[in-house]
């Protein structure tokens, strides 16, 4: 196996675990979500916890697709290599800040301390609003920029079939609108308008992990050696 195809089968598996974390994750944590009175003991833990470190595995699978495509972007398109990176760190960041959010939620559950009832729910949903901003943002604007910039890599390289990163370009402006619609208050985030505008994104990652997973990059599958360097000319070569 050429270290091409180590880097391409290494995306692959990630992106398909982006998605197997993300989606238990999202309906594990409900109950932080959506109980006011969580902080104060009412509802599970055990789920809770197990959902937000599912939250952690989807930040650090996030961040290693874009650590694992790099070498191979890069020998077509450097700077949409580097700002996949910069724009996939970025999301995966922003998750993780929401995450920690909710660590805080059940740190605070374990020990209140002195804290009054009144004040540990009004924390706690400061926390809860903190994670929504940033689930709103990262699986929504920063998704649609990074599929954007990486839908555009492929497609010109042509390292997978281009129906694949099609999805990603197609996708990306539904999710960017979507995004600024929920933003501004026109539809909620878990619309029927929302999740349309979300499932071209959510295709293209799976397609695209599943064919990196299976098959690879179609171009780099051999890793060429890269071209000699012409020596640089001195004066005495003039003569």
């Amino acid at each position: 196996m050429t270290p091409t195809r180590r880097s391409a089968l290494a995306a692959g598996l990630l992106y398909l675990a982006t998605i197997v974390s993300s989606i238990p994750a999202l309906a594990l944590i409900q109950p932080i979500l959506t109980q006011p009175e969580y902080v104060l003991g009412d509802g599970p833990q055990t789920r809770v916890v197990f959902g937000i470190v599912l939250d952690l595995v989807n930040v650090a699978a996030a961040i290693g697709t874009a650590v694992a495509l790099y070498p191979i972007i890069r020998r077509r398109h450097q700077t949409l290599a580097i700002g996949f990176v910069a724009s996939r760190l970025l999301e995966g960041a922003t998750l993780g800040i929401g995450a920690l959010a909710l660590v805080a939620v059940v740190t605070l559950r374990r020990d209140p301390g002195t804290a009054s009832d009144e004040t540990l729910v009004a924390a706690s949903q400061s926390l809860v609003s903190l994670r929504d901003a940033t689930f709103l943002l990262a699986p929504g604007l920063l998704a649609s920029v990074n599929a954007a910039v990486l839908g555009t890599a492929l497609y010109r390289a042509r390292l997978v079939p281009r129906g694949i990163p099609l999805l990603g370009l197609i996708g990306a402006p539904l999710l960017f609108a979507s995004t600024l619609a929920t933003l501004v208050g026109v539809f909620d985030q878990l619309s029927p308008w929302s999740v349309v505008a979300t499932l071209p994104i959510f295709l293209w990652e799976l397609s695209l992990g599943l064919h990196l997973t299976l098959r690879g990059v179609t171009e780099l599958d051999h890793d060429d050696p890269a071209p000699a360097r012409r020596p640089d000319r001195t004066p005495a070569d003039a003569h």
